[in-house]
């Protein structure tokens, strides 16, 4: 096996990048042996040569990083020059030669392109697993040549650059660099800027993209895939008598329901013959219409619909678990759509006949009403065969594009991201993908133009965690104009010695230190080692300009501070807290080359007095301190009271074991707040450390002391004119010390844990201006809820964090991100400040034009967070992104990331009801879509009839989400609701990633009742869910719901009795125990297989809780049916019909 230290996984092979120059014929690349040590290790597996196979080929690729460790000491691991591989050590026990293996890349094979002795690879699917096999003669030359001969000291002009240790995974590359991975020629170069834009009939030639052999390419819907044989056909159906009958529409009644319809591509796509027609019926060009369907499937005057999905898939067809099978007259419709047809969308209202687009007039269908069929669920867009669609689409392998980005999965789509000069989804997502030039498109659809970050967003198991870079005194590399960091847009010029920023155009010298000459492709010689020209996410090391008062940081601390009143005693929260938390102790975040954490610990407990805890491993027994002047609360001490947890689990545990006995009698119910906040901030501030303040309280604060609060709980104002006298702060205390704590870097999470009101609108603005969670258990019982709780701690304490941050988006010239959403402090108009940031945090910003940008030419965005790690150390986190810019309508439509947009809606709809009524709200948010939509039908579709709903493919889920926004109860809860629970769900939304909004809006329904599971170590296979509508549940069967925050255990009335038996124990249905919400551990593959459907359903939910049992009929079924989306019994608004008719009546209104 062959090693290269700092290169890529084919030697000397870089591909052409902006800042770089092309690369010509012939180019062999770099020689091994120039190539610096001080980057991290890769290992490349070389296999002899094999028989090629017409399978698509797989990597089965070998790496390992060293630690980050200093360079004085990387020089001392260093192996001779010459010196096998095998001979230097490992990292911290980590296997010598982890593996990944990544999903399938099908290959294209075509022409080889002259003079490009790159594309000569050839590949074989071996039976013990994927593997490159590279049979290009020079590249095999080079791997055969053994390791690079090594030298003790680096170049002049090479600075270490230290990785984090790595997932192993998929190999960092140069931007496009995959491309050069593959077999297949490069087809005809398209013009410079122009975006990868799918129903193209020739695959374009962009770094990242994924060609497949005789297929076009998938990436930005408009395009088909070839997939398996087809169990519908994306055609629209109806009878042939009924071709040319036409529309007589009403606006007035919601008997006039939507129906989909198959909307031809675009005005400029080519016209081309539809396949898959049934027999004797001629195949339309692009520019007709076709409306077929059986008589049987409804009544004269309904317009059924097939797949909206990927076509030649089953999109609606019968109720899911039941996939394939025919409706009753339905004809089976063999053959596979034509590439580069798109299907869309459009909805017929049923009327009476009349002139085509013409309403009928007011009443005239009402007496009919009754008559006329509703709209079937199964001819509406169903979210579940769009997720499916889009992972058989889109899941494995994901390049994320260069020079522009792709569009991304969808986030339910299991993907493995590989940075190619873009950051990862993971990290930065944008609503979309091909930007307009100037702002009249967005003005005119009002589509908005947003970004969504999550800066420290959770990787997949075979994907790179961003490298760290560290260019010591140096410090981070940036424009001296615009502060924007170096990136692999960048363009070096003048021979290397300045450098053109993207964003701003200037250019800037490029100092000694880090200057590195450009070869005769105008490329940088040291680009193999540097990650900021390679990757579109990485970190840099800063320097003590960086520092508050340029003194380099110390080791952030976690404070626990515990409420031990009568309240908290009786419910079992203390005696499970100190039960629990020595051993939490050891899941405290640390680096990963960090055998253990370095994070100091502090304890404290209270009532209406504070306790501080010496935890010296000097003292020979724990000392408490007792402060009882609450008015103005300092901290006793300082040595001592934050210590190294691993030297102090004597003391820890001494004082856990005597908090019970101490406290267990206590009768005092009055607990303070406000100071229990002020003693952690300044305990933090007097030793100079950022950090985290975990608050564990049980009642409102009524003490007499800074905070207080009074009982104001009106339920019956919520949903009305006078809800803000209830869901604003207050008074300004919190708010205050919200914002104190995140100036000095410190974030404050928030465990309450009522038995009544306790006025969680006041006490918000302390966790979201800090960065930090709420979390709430009502009624908390020990027994029953104990284990949540715990889940939940663990949880906040070791998810991965950056301690006092401040965080700025960074776009080209012409833009500029204005409306930011999040759980940050802004005193400015550019800087997001965080207490603390953590992997389940997003921030999400609005872009708007201050001019219009460069035709033919990129746009970017770059988001930089300057933090303190868990080790103390400062550092920048940097994540860039590269959109393709366009003037045309069709192009800006196909380029929508729809799950950005939807989160977009989410959080800003929760921003207007804070400052607005809801019903302002509702109307703002209609009016918006209906514009996009209205937009859409205007630009991009052939005038069809005014009675059609058209919609965009990428949007066709837009009437369900928008119907799920308007009806949920954190944006729209009523009466029904509790003011703290409100208050509770209203917090939530700023904060939530993407992927949690997308769950919240449209909950999983997944029937358990046929899971088996014979041994643990099975091969598992998750059940198809089923729309969250309740006609879909079966009383046969059993079903788990989990909307992020709530998960139910719904069972028929007629399931099996056997299954009963073997989850629960009992004979019989009503035999179940529902209030014990515990589903027992049995030894049986039924209980064996439902608990592991929970466990993998509930394993990202965003709060841990109890699942509710819930049998058919129940009262509590009711509470149930508001998570079930789709029906007109979820929260307080319509079922998905109402939402597509209101809708539909606002384009039409906008039309008109």
């Amino acid at each position: 096996m062959n090693q290269f230290q700092g290169q890529y996984q084919i030697p000397g092979m870089n591909p052409p990048s902006q800042n770089n120059g092309q690369i010509p014929p012939g180019f062999q690349g770099d020689h091994q042996s120039n190539l610096s040590n001080s980057f991290s290790q890769m290992n490349i597996q070389n296999n002899p040569p094999q028989q090629q196979s017409m399978n698509p080929p797989q990597s089965h690729v070998n790496q390992q990083y060293q630690p980050n460790l200093s360079y004085p000491n990387m020089q001392q691991n260093k192996p001779n020059s010459g010196a096998p591989i095998n001979n230097s050590p490992a990292f911290q026990g980590m296997p010598s030669n982890p593996q990944f293996l990544t999903s399938p890349i099908a290959s294209f094979i075509g022409s080889h392109q002259p003079g490009n002795n790159m594309m000569g690879n050839d590949y074989r699917q071996s039976s013990t697993g994927s593997e490159i096999h590279n049979f290009d003669n020079q590249l095999q030359q080079d791997l055969n040549n053994g390791p690079p001969n090594f030298t003790q000291s680096p170049p002049s002009n090479a600075k270490p650059v230290l990785p984090l240790q790595p997932k192993p995974g998929v190999p960092i590359l140069p931007p496009g660099s995959q491309n050069m991975l593959s077999h297949m020629p490069k087809p005809m170069q398209p013009p410079t800027g122009m975006p990868n834009i799918q129903g193209l009939q020739q695959p374009m030639n962009m770094p990242g993209s994924k060609p497949f052999e005789n297929q076009p390419n998938i990436g930005i819907q408009g395009n088909t895939q070839m997939n398996p044989p087809s169990f519908g056909n994306p055609l629209q159906m109806i009878p042939p008598s009924m071709n040319n009958q036409p529309n007589m529409n009403s606006q007035a009644s919601l008997g006039n329901m939507p129906n989909i319809n198959s909307q031809p591509s675009m005005k400029n796509s080519p016209g081309m013959p539809l396949m898959g027609a049934p027999p004797g019926m001629p195949g339309p060009q692009l520019n007709q219409q076709m409306n077929m369907q059986p008589p049987s499937l409804a009544p004269q005057g309904m317009f059924g619909s097939q797949s909206m999905g990927i076509p030649g898939q089953p999109s609606m067809g019968p109720p899911m678990g039941m996939p394939g099978m025919a409706q009753p007259g339905m004809p089976n419709m063999p053959g596979m759509p034509q590439p580069g047809i798109q299907t869309q969308p459009g909805m017929n209202l049923p009327g009476m006949p009349g002139m085509p687009g013409m309403p009928g007039p007011p009443g005239m269908m009402d007496g009919m009403q009754q008559k006329q069929q509703r709209l079937d669920p199964e001819q509406m867009p169903s979210a579940v065969q769009v997720r499916e669609d889009d992972k058989i689409a889109k899941s494995g392998l994901f390049p994320t594009g260069y020079p522009t980005a792709e569009v991304p999965p969808l986030v339910t789509t299991d993907y493995i991201a590989q940075d190619q000069g873009n950051s990862s989804p993971r990290f930065l997502r944008s609503s979309i993908y091909a930007v307009p030039t100037t702002n009249d498109a967005l003005k005119i659809s009002k589509l908005p133009f947003v970004v969504s970050c999550t800066p420290f967003g959770k990787t997949a198991d075979n994907e790179y965690v961003p490298p760290i870079v560290n260019l010591g005194d140096l410090g981070p590399v940036r424009c001296q104009r615009c502060k924007a960091y170096m990136c692999p847009f960048m363009q070096f010029i003048d021979g290397g010695r300045k450098f053109k920023c993207p964003f701003c155009d200037a250019a800037t010298p490029v100092v000694d230190e880090y200057f590195a000459h450009l070869d005769h492709t105008g490329r940088r010689t040291d680009i193999s080692h540097r990650p900021e020209f390679c990757l579109g996410s990485y970190e840099f090391v800063a320097n003590t300009a960086y520092c508050k008062n340029k003194v380099l940081p110390k080791e952030p601390a976690f404070i626990f501070m515990l409420d031990v009143s009568y309240n908290a005693i009786k419910s079992g929260l203390v005696t499970s807290f100190c039960l629990n938390f020595k051993n939490l102790l050891s899941k405290l975040p640390k680096e990963t080359y960090q055998e253990k954490s370095t994070l100091r610990v502090g304890f404290v407990t209270y009532d209406h007095t504070l306790h501080f805890y010496n935890l010296s491993s000097k003292s020979k027994k724990p000392e408490m301190t007792i402060v009882s002047d609450i008015e103005d609360v300092f901290v006793p001490f300082v040595d001592g009271f934050l210590v190294d947890a691993s030297e102090a689990e004597e003391s820890i545990q001494k004082i856990l074991d005597e908090i019970p006995r101490l406290f267990g009698n206590t009768r005092i119910t009055d607990t303070c707040l406000g100071p229990v906040v002020q003693a952690g901030l300044d305990a933090l501030k007097s030793s100079d450390r950022a950090g985290k303040v975990f608050i564990f309280h049980t009642s409102l604060p009524v003490m007499e002391a800074p905070g207080k609060l009074t009982n104001r709980d009106d339920r019956k104002v919520l949903g009305g004119e006078k809800e803000k006298t209830v869901l604003a702060p207050n008074g300004e205390f919190y708010t205050k010390l919200g914002e104190e704590c995140t100036k000095n870097g410190v974030c404050v999470d928030l465990f309450l844990f009522p038995n009544a009101y306790i006025d969680v609108a006041s006490l918000t603005p302390l966790v979201s201006l800090s960065g930090g969670h709420l979390y709430k258990y009502q009624y908390f019982d020990a027994a029953k809820d104990g284990e949540n709780f715990l889940v939940d701690l663990e949880h906040a304490i070791s998810r991965e964090t950056a301690f006092d941050a401040i965080m700025r988006i960074r776009t080209s010239t012409g833009l500029r991100a204005v409306n930011f959403y999040g759980h940050f402090l802004m005193q400015n108009s550019t800087d997001m400040e965080f207490g603390a940031i953590d992997s389940d945090k997003s921030v999400l910003a609005e872009i708007k034009y201050d001019d219009k940008l460069p035709p033919n030419e990129p746009c970017y965005i770059q988001a930089a967070t300057l933090y303190t790690s868990v080790s103390g150390q400062r550092r920048l986190r940097i994540h860039n992104l590269s959109l393709a810019t366009t003037t045309d309508f069709s192009t800006i439509y196909k380029a929508i990331e729809a799950d950005t947009f939807v989160a977009y809606l989410y959080k800003h709809a929760e921003r207007i009801v804070r400052e607005k009524l809801p019903k302002d709200m509702k109307e703002q948010i209609i009016n918006m879509c209906a514009h996009i939509l209205a937009t859409y039908r205007d630009k991009c579709s052939d005038n069809p009839p005014i009675g059609q709903l058209i919609l965009p493919e990428c949007l066709r889920l837009l009437p369900l989400y928008l119907g799920s926004i308007l009806k949920n109860d954190g944006v729209t809860g009523g009466a029904d609701l509790t003011v703290d629970n409100r208050a509770f769900l209203m917090q939530l939304i700023p904060g939530l990633k993407t992927e949690d909004i997308i769950r919240i809006l449209y909950p999983k329904v997944i029937p358990v009742s046929g899971v088996v599971v014979e041994n643990d170590a099975d091969e598992f296979f998750m059940p198809q869910e089923v729309r969250a509508s309740y006609e879909y549940l079966k009383p046969t069967e059993a079903y788990l719901i989990e909307s992020g925050v709530q998960v139910f255990l719904w069972i028929g009335q007629q399931v099996s009795t056997d299954w009963i038996q073997a989850i629960f124990n009992v004979q019989g249905l009503q035999h179940i125990d529902t209030e014990s919400h515990v589903i027992p551990e049995r030894d049986n593959a039924q209980s064996r297989g439902l608990r592991k459907v929970i466990k993998i359903v509930t394993k990202d939910i965003i709060r841990h809780t109890k699942i509710t049992i819930i049998r058919q009929t129940d009262p509590l079924e009711a509470w149930m049916k508001r998570f079930l989306v789709e029906d007109r019994f979820a929260g307080q608004g319509g079922s998905y019909v109402d939402s597509l008719c209101a809708l539909h009546r606002e384009i039409r209104t906008i039309l008109s």
